[in-house]
């Protein structure tokens, strides 16, 4: 968990769709995200990415710059799993590798895919607060103990990252990082430090809910969100909007290419058999 995360939950708690039912928002989200995956990358994919980052930047008011950085670190991994696409490995005498101009398709389809799929994601992400996920994820009936391990991770990681900080702060205080060996020693005592307090608030924590007579579930009050129709009429109009649009073009390009002489089979090498 890292500094992104603190702002994108900070951004959870704070947006105006906070209020809204989680399952008005997983229709929007999730629809997106199989527009996607499940439609041609062009128009499909590129048009529920382009809405899910309108809408983020619109009505849900998420600043940019937040989501440019929380976009950095799944960009670059999806430019990490393009590039490999095109790449091609292979021994000639030695290893050699080359690029493969065919699979230029392919990766431009993968890059604008899981970017959509993304933006998908963090529209979800950036309006509903974690509390609020795992509150729907126990009233769709996930088993209890799998939505209290959740609960426990995700609140621990705050106490965890307090700690780092206090260590942190102590250690620069004392000129921790005045050279490469002090740093590194600074490092492996951080880390010791986490870890050995980590256990211990766990076990404090363990012996806490067991005088509290624990169980499978710790009940926490979930205050009533209220479903808006209009929402869900919107976001499945949305979905279906851009389904509509991308399904005659995807027909129109395979017709093309299977009709010898379309204005698609000039692309094609020698035509199309």
């Amino acid at each position: 968990m890292t500094a992104r995360g603190l702002a994108l939950d900070d951004a959870a708690w704070s947006s105006p769709w906070r209020t809204r039912r989680v399952l008005d928002k997983a229709v929007l989200s999730l629809g997106l995200l199989g527009c996607a995956v499940l439609l041609p990358p062009l128009p499909g994919g590129a048009l529920a990415g382009v809405a899910a980052l309108v809408l983020m930047l619109g009505p849900a008011r998420v600043r940019p710059r937040l989501l440019l950085r929380c976009l950095v670190a799944p960009l670059v991994f999806v430019l990490v799993g393009a590039v490999s696409v095109l790449l091609t490995v292979g021994w000639d005498g030695g290893p050699t590798i080359g690029l493969a101009p065919q699979m230029l398709p392919t990766a431009g389809g993968l890059f604008v895919r899981a970017t959509a799929g993304a933006l998908a994601m963090f529209l979800l992400a950036t309006t509903t607060p974690m509390i609020d996920l795992l509150a729907s994820l126990r009233r769709a009936h996930v088993p209890d103990p799998l939505v209290e391990v959740a609960s426990l991770v995700y609140r621990m990681v705050f106490v965890l990252l307090e700690s780092v900080r206090s260590i942190r702060e102590a250690q620069e205080a004392r000129l921790g990082s005045a050279s490469r060996q002090a740093a590194m020693r600074s490092a492996s005592t951080l880390m010791a430090g986490t870890l050995v307090r980590a256990w211990s608030r766990a076990r404090r924590m363990e012996d806490g809910l067991a005088g509290r007579g624990y169980v499978d579930a710790l009940p926490t009050l979930d205050p009533p969100r209220h479903a808006s129709p209009r929402f869900v009429a919107a976001s499945v109009m949305l979905v279906a909007v851009i389904v509509v649009t991308s399904l005659p073009a995807s027909s129109l390009a395979a017709s093309s290419l299977a009709v010898p002489g379309g204005p698609l089979a000039a692309l094609v090498p020698g035509g199309v058999s």
